[in-house]
C-alpha cells in the first residue's frame, strides 16, 4: 500500500499556469496522493479552473481563504488539513516530473529519511528554459543551510511520522528557507536525490528578481 502524500499548493491569480501544474501532478505514477489548493483571494479565473479539475479528480482540494492572508498563511492552512504521512510543496507556476513522486519516496523509505529534496529545471514565464539544471548538493545541515538556500521548495519532501506536521513562519519572503533550517535543528541531515525531478519557473514579479530585496529577506531570517 502506498503512502498518502499531501501536496501542498498556494495559489494567487496563477490562472495562465494553474492548469498545467495540476496537470503535472495529475501525471504522476505515484497515485496515492491529496492535492490541497489554498487559494489567497484571487481576482482572476483561477479557481474557476481549479474547480473543473476537482470535478475531474477527487483528490484535489480547494480551501478558500476570506482575505489576502501570503503564502506562510496558505501553506500552513494546507498542512493543517493534511492528511498525508508526507508533506510534498508545488507552487501553482512550478511543474512536477512524472515520476517525482515515486522517486523521492522510495528514496525516502529505503534509507529512512525525514526531509528530502532534488535538483531541479527553470523556465521563464513563457516555457523557455534557460540556464543550467540547478544542482542540489547530496546532503545538507543547518550550519551549511546558513550560508544558502539548497533546498528548492518545489522539490521539498517532509515525512510527519519522523517530524511531526511542520508550519512555515509568517515572514514575507523565505518561508520554506525558514523551515528548512527549522527542520535541521532536529535532523543531523537533509538528503538530496541527484536527479531533476522538477521545473521552477522564474517570474519577473516575483521578489527574488530584486537583489537587494532579496538580501534584505535573508538578513531577516536569520535574525529571527
Amino acid at each position: 500500500m502506498e503512502e498518502l502524500i499531501t501536496i501542498i499548493t498556494p495559489n494567487y491569480n496563477s490562472e495562465k499556469f494553474i492548469s498545467e501544474t495540476i496537470e503535472s501532478v495529475l501525471s504522476q505514477t505515484y497515485k496515492n496522493w491529496e492535492m490541497i489548493i489554498v487559494d489567497d483571494c484571487s481576482n482572476d479565473r483561477s479557481i474557476e479552473i481549479v474547480k473543473k479539475y476537482m470535478v475531474q479528480d477527487e483528490r484535489i482540494r480547494l480551501i478558500e481563504l476570506e482575505e489576502n492572508s501570503g503564502v506562510a498563511v496558505a501553506r500552513n492552512r494546507a498542512i493543517e488539513e493534511a492528511k498525508g504521512r508526507f508533506i510534498a510543496f508545488l507552487d501553482s507556476d512550478d511543474l512536477w516530473k512524472a515520476e517525482k513522486l515515486e522517486k523521492q519516496i522510495r528514496f525516502m523509505l529505503e534509507h529512512g529519511y525525514a526531509l528530502t529534496y532534488a535538483d531541479y529545471d527553470l523556465i521563464d514565464e513563457e516555457n523557455v528554459q534557460y540556464g543550467k539544471t540547478f544542482k542540489a548538493p547530496a546532503q545538507v545541515n543547518y550550519e551549511s543551510m546558513l550560508k544558502t538556500c539548497s533546498i528548492g521548495c518545489l522539490t521539498a519532501i517532509y515525512d510527519t511520522e519522523k517530524l511531526g506536521k511542520v508550519y512555515m513562519p509568517h515572514i514575507k519572503k523565505g518561508q520554506d528557507y525558514a523551515t528548512w533550517l527549522k527542520i535541521l535543528k532536529k535532523i543531523p541531515y537533509a538528503y538530496g536525490l541527484n536527479e531533476s525531478l522538477a521545473v521552477y519557473r522564474k517570474r519577473q514579479s516575483s521578489v527574488s528578481s530584486n537583489k537587494f530585496k532579496a538580501i534584505m529577506h535573508q538578513w531577516n531570517i536569520y535574525r529571527k
